[in-house]
């Protein structure tokens, strides 16, 4: 059976990947800090599915050494790369501590770039395997380091994917929009007011992504909202962009 190893697989987007290839019989690596969370889940996989799952506790703001070692295995080698771990910072860029800051560039720039270096070459010898890098549809707007870093995230994938064509193996960028998970409780960030038709479902997202990966595809934004959004945001005056991205949002702390 092909192995995945998928990064913040506990919750949101990163567990419904994990069960969704779970469920087309990908045995799994799960990366991330809460080992009793990445044991609950370990166990919720592999007695629904029988599928072998191994868990890899790792702070990926702090160090990517043993989760790169895994990727370079060859004698156990990873056919699929999903880095999907990341989280958002409540506050805008000035109110933030700075290691808050260089906390969430190492996890969603530093992280992403080192386990793609090492997933790589094994992937390429065989001549087949995949990468999916996890941005955003913020990545098309103005807004503090985390759009920063998806923006990154997203030209880094695009060209990855030029500089694969021929190896057999591909890389993608998934840039969903507003997704239900905890990934907003998390940053204590209040969410209330947002409409309801501008949210995804995590599993209907994942299905979407798996399914342009099968295609083929080099960015895969779920949603038809999101798909216009994306398509319109590189193509508006960059002044207008900017506008839109001046003022950081009411997120109050919740209580």
């Amino acid at each position: 059976m092909p192995t995945a190893l998928v990064t913040g697989p506990t919750a949101g987007i990163g567990l419904a990947f994990a069960r969704k290839l779970a469920e087309q019989r990908f045995d799994l690596v799960l990366v991330a800090r809460d080992q009793g969370r990445l044991e609950a889940t370990a166990d919720e996989l592999r007695a629904a599915h029988g599928v072998d799952v191994e868990v890899l506790p790792a702070d990926l703001a702090q160090q990517t050494e043993d989760v790169e070692l895994r990727l370079s295995d060859a004698v156990r080698p990873i056919d699929l790369l999903v880095n999907n771990a990341g989280h958002a910072l409540r506050k805008p860029f000035l109110a933030n501590d700075i290691a808050d800051e260089e906390q969430l560039l190492n996890v969603h720039v530093r992280a992403v770039l080192r386990l793609t270096h090492a997933a790589l070459p094994p992937m390429i010898e065989r001549g087949r395997g995949a990468v999916v890098n996890v941005s955003s549809v913020a990545a098309w707007t103005p807004r503090g380091t985390y759009s920063a870093a998806k923006a990154w995230t997203t030209s880094f994938t695009e060209g990855l994917a030029a500089q694969l064509n021929g190896t057999g193996v591909r890389a993608m960028v998934l840039a969903p929009g507003f997704t239900r998970t905890e990934f907003h409780d998390r940053a204590a960030m209040d969410m209330s007011s947002l409409p309801s038709w501008l949210w995804l479902d995590a599993d209907r997202l994942v299905d979407v992504a798996l399914r342009d990966l099968r295609r083929g595809k080099t960015v895969s934004v779920p949603g038809p909202l999101y798909n216009v959004a994306a398509a319109m945001l590189p193509r508006l005056p960059r002044q207008v962009v900017r506008a839109a991205g001046r003022r950081h949002p009411d997120q109050r702390r919740r209580a």
